[in-house]
């Protein structure tokens, strides 16, 4: 019978140790955007933040160049949930994307407007959104889309 009562303690002490380790409250954005100039090889680096990317394949999808990010700068800030909104001058669309393996996953393409491309883009922490700000305009953004902001 008492053995029993040691295995029962032991289980009790070691099922604690196979939990999933959750620290919380996070928040992973960056005070402020980072506006990184994309060199002739397509990459885009933070030094700040040891962070880089090839931004290639983005200008591609934006403008259809394959060549459309030479001398061009991006926009880019990581919101409260570690999702990075990044835009450029000229574009339409903010590309929201999520740390994945080594990459950079889309997470979601928000259209801004489909006929007339931004002017001077720029991204605020405004928590609990990212705001994008463009020629007159301001926009409040999570990582699923626009959002109108919530009345207190």
């Amino acid at each position: 019978m008492s053995i029993i009562k040691y295995i029962m303690l032991l289980f009790l002490f070691l099922l604690p140790a196979c939990a999933t380790l959750i620290l919380e409250p996070a928040d992973f954005s960056w005070p402020i955007e980072s506006v990184l100039k994309v060199n002739n090889d397509g990459l885009v680096q933070e030094q700040r933040f040891s962070f880089s990317f090839n931004a290639r394949d983005l200008f591609l999808e934006e403008t259809g160049d394959s060549l459309g990010y030479q001398n061009k700068d991006l926009h880019i800030i990581r919101g409260t949930k570690g999702y990075y909104f990044i835009t450029a001058n000229n574009f339409k669309n903010v590309y929201v994307f999520n740390a994945e393996d080594g990459k950079l996953k889309l997470n979601n393409k928000i259209v801004i407007s489909d006929s007339t491309a931004m002017e001077n883009p720029a991204f605020n922490q405004r928590t609990p959104y990212v705001e994008l700000t463009y020629g007159n305009e301001n926009v409040n953004l999570t990582n699923e889309g626009i959002k109108e902001e919530e009345e207190k």
